[in-house]
């Protein structure tokens, strides 16, 4: 009887061990269900794609970088700045209202003051969070500002 016993109690955990093996089976199985990303506006050098000026993952959008590329001032370069940023979330299906975080890189931490004149109130009653540096060397391009966001469909 104790054999019997025994051989039953085995004979049920190898059925376990192969229900759980039988389980991940199945679940390896299952087609990848992630998302893939979208990508704007692709810059590409020598004909390689370098890098997109917005890519889109479920519901949310990465901006790259813009900057002002002629002569101005900080309240100029500022305006285009955020105009274009504002092109790229509309193109991603997005808004300036649903920004989640800016980065701002100054040429001149001297141009702040300036730059926050053109800035505030262009995100909605409800701003995003935001990080405002100086860099060193300036910003690529001779522009003054350059900004780059994140933000939700």
């Amino acid at each position: 009887m104790e054999k019997l016993e025994r051989r039953i109690t085995l004979k049920k955990m190898i059925a376990s061990i192969a229900g759980f093996a039988g389980i991940g089976l199945v679940a390896k199985a299952e087609p990848d269900n992630t998302p893939e990303k979208e990508v704007f506006n692709i810059v590409q050098d020598q004909d390689i794609p370098l890098f997109s000026g917005s890519t889109k993952l479920g519901n949310m959008v990465f901006v790259a970088g813009k900057g002002a590329h002629f002569d101005g001032d900080i309240k100029a370069h500022t305006d285009h700045v955020l105009k274009e940023l504002e092109k790229e979330l509309i193109k991603a299906g997005s808004s300036m209202e649903k920004v989640l975080k800016v980065n701002v890189y100054l040429h001149d931490l001297n141009d702040y003051k300036g730059m926050n004149e053109v800035y505030k109130g262009r995100f909605g009653k409800k701003p995003p969070v935001r990080t405002t540096v100086a860099t060193y060397g300036g910003v690529p391009g001779d522009s003054l500002v350059e900004m780059d966001c994140i933000a939700y469909i």
